[in-house]
């Protein structure tokens, strides 16, 4: 009766929340984490920058994502994390065809 009360504990894992800055390699992507820390001795506020390559099955995350990474079993040399969730979607902005945008912008012209 114990047993079943008590729920299964899962192992404390750590989380990261960073912004996607790249997906060019296959299922992995990689994942900037800043934070600001206070200088020791002056006092100053600074940035502190980490690169953390991730794996994406699906390839949800894009570019410029808010990512949270959770870290797993060595997946490769350098993939330590696996994407757990994107956070908020970053701002996708859709460029018109230059070819189509040439031709209209000519036919402008010969009809004035």
């Amino acid at each position: 009766m114990a047993e079943a009360t008590q729920a299964v504990k899962q192992p404390n894992k750590q989380e990261k929340v960073g912004e996607v800055v790249s997906t060019k390699m296959a299922k992995t992507i990689v994942v900037q984490v800043t934070r600001k820390v206070q200088h020791p001795l002056y006092k100053r506020i600074l940035t502190r920058r980490n690169k953390f390559y991730a794996h994406d099955e699906e390839g949800r995350a894009k570019l410029g994502d808010q990512v949270r990474i959770i870290e797993s079993r060595p997946l490769s040399k350098l993939k330590r994390w696996e994407l757990k969730d994107v956070i908020r979607q970053a701002v996708r902005v859709q460029i018109q065809d230059e070819s189509k945008a040439d031709k209209t912008a000519k036919t402008a012209k010969k009809s004035k």
